[in-house]
This record gives C-alpha cells, sequence and structure tokens, in this order.
C-alpha cells in the first residue's frame, strides 16, 4: 500500500520536463505524490505578482504537507522559488530539496540553504524518507551526506 503526500514542487519552468520523473520516483518507492505545483502547462494570464502569490500558489502550498524544490543549475536564480520556499517555511511545511538527475551540484537557492529541512540526491528512498521526516539536513548529489566526519588523530598526553 503507498503512501499519499500532497506536495507542491518548486521549480523553474525551464525544469518541467523533470517532473514527471520525480513523481515516477516517488511511486515506485511507495509514495503517491500529488503534485500541486504549477506548471507551463497550467500557466495563466494574472500579472499581478501578489494575486500570484496569494491566490494562485499559497493556497496550493497550504493544501500541501512538504514543498519539494527541485534544485538545477539556474533554480537559484528564481524569485518565485526563493519566494515559495519562504512562504513554506512560514507556514511550517517540510522543505526538501531534491538535486535533479545527474546533478553534479550547484548553487542552492537563498531561501532553500536557510530553510531546508532536508536536500537529498536523485535516490528515491532517499527522497521519499526526506517528505516523510527521517532524514534531516543536507547531502551532496551523489546521496552522501555533505557533513562527513573527519578522522581525528589522537596523541597520547605525556
Amino acid at each position: 500500500m503507498s503512501t499519499i503526500k500532497n506536495v507542491f514542487v518548486s521549480h523553474i519552468h525551464l525544469d518541467d520536463a523533470g517532473l514527471p520523473d520525480l513523481m515516477n520516483l516517488l511511486g515506485k518507492h511507495g509514495m503517491e505524490a500529488r503534485n500541486y505545483s504549477i506548471t507551463s502547462d497550467k500557466e495563466n494570464n494574472a500579472k499581478s505578482h501578489n494575486y500570484i502569490k496569494y491566490e494562485i500558489l499559497a493556497p496550493r502550498i497550504n493544501a500541501c504537507s512538504t514543498l519539494v524544490v527541485y534544485v538545477t543549475a539556474d533554480t537559484k536564480d528564481s524569485e518565485w522559488v526563493n519566494w515559495e520556499i519562504e512562504y513554506a517555511y512560514k507556514q511550517g511545511k517540510t522543505i526538501v530539496g531534491v538535486w535533479e538527475l545527474g546533478s553534479k551540484g550547484c548553487e542552492l537557492p537563498e531561501a532553500l540553504e536557510e530553510f531546508h529541512d532536508a536536500i537529498v540526491g536523485w535516490v528515491g528512498e532517499s527522497i521519499v524518507n526526506a517528505i516523510n521526516g527521517e532524514v534531516k539536513g543536507p547531502h551532496h548529489p551523489d546521496g552522501t551526506p555533505t557533513e562527513t566526519p573527519v578522522p581525528i588523530t589522537r596523541h597520547p598526553c605525556n
């Protein structure tokens, strides 16, 4: 039996093509994710930034337990992605960054660096666990934790 979660995938429209792969990966690992994000095929004609933020995006984020940030090289430059992350944080949502498939790493959106619960590589089990709150902190795109222990050399006291 799969787990059903409502998620808002924060991304830039240039990365729309990667979202079905992300949803499929979650499904293969036992999570049915309902994606509440806006993609270029669901665009609207609204011009007012406040209207877009509070009448279109906010209700969708509010309907979700988790904001997933699809991280690519250009994500860091999106004022919309940063706003979505900050808004989700203020609403107490779980915030999970997911490196795109094949990523070697890049700069993260400023708000993601500050407010993430987890940042994980393209590893289905890790993404599901992060959405469920079982993985914390940042990870490299290959899935390894970024805060690896530093070996300590011990010296005897004289």
